[in-house]
């Protein structure tokens, strides 16, 4: 499937406003946190600061995000993971509630009580979970619901690799196989899952391999690429839509920070991240476009003022709302 021109200018701007909020918050994260511990001692405080808890920043994996809800309505399913806001940004998820959800506030998704890794959007039907392999049960339950109700919507399941080793993986697929049903499974393949490398924790060297075992096709996207992950992923989901059943697509992505913001990273190869930013996806993207007569500077210049403005003021939106009282901490919530 061949992305349109609007196809492109829209993952183009997506991909610059969720880097250009990955990066803000990687540097909002560290507020209070160092270095002024450090130089009195003290270890990293990952619960001081304005964000408190931990974080995990997808800079470098916006292809997967965006080529796939590219194809997305607003009821379609999307469960992302422990790192989020990628998907969630594609898809429509709010970004001033967003920021004022990782801030803590009573005006962000859920009222500051989940945090960044467990993001809840009704509205755009969107959620995550800090779980590993958390994404596929629930993505496969609305695609059981959406076949029953005699709807052409779709599920998404996000997630990394190393989750392809859980259990929930084999489980959710057969039943996803078995039954036919509308749901696409995203395999993330950054090539660490935390700390150890995908070859000494995964017998094959591509999950998409595994699809035959569940009567699905296994595609494989090999490069970090938005229109490569667009077109497999259009065929995917227009084939769930038509009564076609599921789909398991490995996109080979890049991690350029640390599984989590103040991971030392010393597991990673000298240099790794640095050598990974240089096939960076966003310039590659605006590079195809020029080629194409589909950007110009100025047109650029527009996207990327477009996608900052949005991003500064979520982030101000978060730092100005107020905190939940503490009088509601056991509102809203199951106990």
């Amino acid at each position: 499937m061949q992305a349109s021109k609007e196809s492109l200018l829209w993952m183009y701007e997506k991909m610059v406003e969720i880097r250009h909020y990955e990066e803000t918050m990687a540097t909002v994260y560290l507020e209070g946190k160092l270095p002024p511990q450090i130089q009195k001692g003290l270890a990293f405080d990952i619960g001081s600061g304005p964000v408190p808890g931990e974080m995990h920043l997808a800079a470098g994996q916006e292809p997967a995000a965006v080529g796939v809800c590219a194809h997305l309505r607003k009821e379609d399913t999307v469960v992302g993971t422990h790192r989020p806001h990628h998907f969630a940004i594609a898809k429509g998820v709010p970004l001033d509630r967003m920021a004022a959800e990782l801030f803590g506030k009573e005006t962000g998704l859920s009222r500051g009580k989940g945090g960044h890794m467990h993001l809840f959007d009704p509205e755009h039907n969107f959620s995550c979970s800090g779980i590993e392999g958390a994404s596929m049960p629930p993505a496969t339950g609305a695609a059981l619901a959406y076949k029953k109700l005699g709807q052409d919507s779709v599920a998404v399941a996000f997630f990394g690799e190393g989750a392809a080793n859980q259990g929930t993986f084999h489980e959710a697929l057969n039943l996803a196989g078995l039954w036919s049903l509308p749901v696409v499974f995203i395999c993330e393949d950054n090539r660490w899952a935390i700390s150890v490398p995908k070859e000494k924790s995964t017998a094959i060297a591509s999950n998409a391999d595994r699809a035959a075992a569940y009567g699905m096709p296994g595609v494989s996207v090999d490069h970090n690429d938005a229109v490569e992950v667009f077109a497999a992923a259009g065929d995917a989901i227009s084939r769930a839509r038509r009564g076609g059943g599921p789909t398991l697509i490995e996109v080979q992505t890049d991690r350029y920070l640390g599984h989590f913001q103040g991971d030392a990273e010393v597991y990673r190869p000298k240099g790794e991240p640095d050598k990974l930013r240089e096939h960076d996806p966003i310039p590659k993207l605006a590079a195809a476009m020029r080629e194409q007569g589909v950007l110009d500077d100025a047109r650029d210049e527009k996207i990327k003022s477009r996608a900052e403005q949005r991003v500064t003021a979520a982030y101000e939106f978060a730092r100005e709302s107020p905190l939940p009282d503490p009088a509601e901490a056991l509102e809203h919530v199951f106990v």
